[in-house]
């Protein structure tokens, strides 16, 4: 189990080093087993400006259409708050599937990674 852990935190700080001399805000996303995050977050100040989960969404959508509704909802937010531009910042999930269908939800609702 801990081998599993330190590839995981390596995976993490490889994607965090790529993003993480950007000036722009930060997009992350955190899977559970049952529920999604997704914040956007200022990493000057290390505020967070908007945030959705899937919490409330209805349970009778599968994962990854509850996935394309959470993109549309931070994006909507973001626009809402004049935040146009964002790094997306996966943490260690590929990206596939459902954090894939996040982002290019979040992108039809103008929000430029």
């Amino acid at each position: 189990m801990l081998e599993k852990q330190l590839k995981r935190q390596k995976r993490k700080q490889r994607v965090k080093a790529t993003i993480s001399n950007s000036s722009k805000h930060r997009l992350s996303v955190y899977r559970s087993n049952v529920f999604i995050y997704a914040q956007i977050i200022d990493d000057k100040t290390g505020n967070i400006i908007c945030s959705s989960s899937d919490l409330k969404i209805k349970w009778k959508l599968t994962k990854t259409e509850s996935w394309k509704k959470v993109g549309e909802d931070i994006a909507k937010k973001a626009l809402e708050k004049n935040v146009l531009e964002v790094v997306f910042d996966r943490n260690w999930f590929s990206y596939h599937g459902r954090v894939k269908s996040l982002a290019d939800a979040a992108r039809e609702f103008w929000l430029k990674f």
